[in-house]
């Protein structure tokens, strides 16, 4: 199985989107699988005028100035186009999600390569692939009318063709942190096993009995990376 994960938040340590999207990646790739990574926290660069002059010229009539500004769109296309499974850690900033994931995102919806029109409206390139948003917040409710971040997002996957998504939420943190980290494990686990007991259609290939996850020690090494689960103020997002 070949994933790609994707960090979007801007805490490098104490980031529990960092910790437990990756505890998600190492449990799915096991011994075999190959794991591409992109940290978005040092931010990229947004579309501009040259970016667009260049999606909108055909392959063949393209300069070296058209290819340098899409390098980097051309890039993240191709690691959403040759992974199966997409990873994203992604914390909720202001209600909404960080400028860099947007960034990021504005740079993978690309005409003719990510998404395509037709007479009936858009349709997503980008098919048979599985998602899984691991989503953290301090105050807002995941799915929550002041959560701008989950429902687009499931827009956006889908949009380009990602309709297989899974979101994992460790939410409302600064107001209870053990419940919020727990109902993410919750989901973590149950999606784990599920994955370990059917194999290959749900991306995981192997023996269901050594892919199964004990909660006790997925809590343990969760909360031993994270830190000292009774500091919320330090331990969020």
């Amino acid at each position: 199985m070949k994933i790609l994960h994707i960090d979007a938040s801007a805490r490098k340590d104490d980031s529990v989107t960092r910790k437990l999207s990756a505890q998600l990646v190492s449990r799915l790739a096991k011994s075999d699988g190959q794991v591409t990574y992109r940290d978005l926290s040092e931010g990229l660069p947004f579309v501009d005028e040259a970016k667009i002059a260049a999606y909108f010229t055909a392959p063949e009539a393209r300069t070296d100035e058209h290819r340098e500004a899409i390098a980097l769109s051309d890039t993240i296309v191709s690691e959403l186009k040759n992974n199966d499974v997409l990873v994203i850690g992604v914390p909720i900033y202001n209600f909404s999600m960080p400028a860099s994931f947007k960034a990021w995102a504005d740079l993978a919806a690309r005409v003719g390569e990510t998404f395509r029109y037709t007479a009936n409206g858009p349709v997503g390139l980008l098919e048979n692939k599985k998602a899984y948003v691991v989503i953290a917040s301090g105050g807002t409710r995941v799915d929550s009318q002041i959560d701008f971040l989950t429902p687009w997002l499931r827009h956006f996957l889908g949009f380009i063709g990602i309709k297989d998504v899974t979101v994992i939420s460790a939410d409302a943190l600064n107001q209870n942190f053990d419940a919020g980290l727990a109902q993410a494990e919750r989901q973590l686990l149950d999606d784990i096993n599920l994955v370990a007991a059917f194999g290959p259609q749900h991306g995981l290939r192997g023996d269901k009995q050594d892919n199964m996850v004990e909660s006790g020690d997925f809590r343990d090494s969760v909360h031993g990376r994270i830190g000292n689960s009774s500091a919320p103020q330090r331990v969020w997002r």
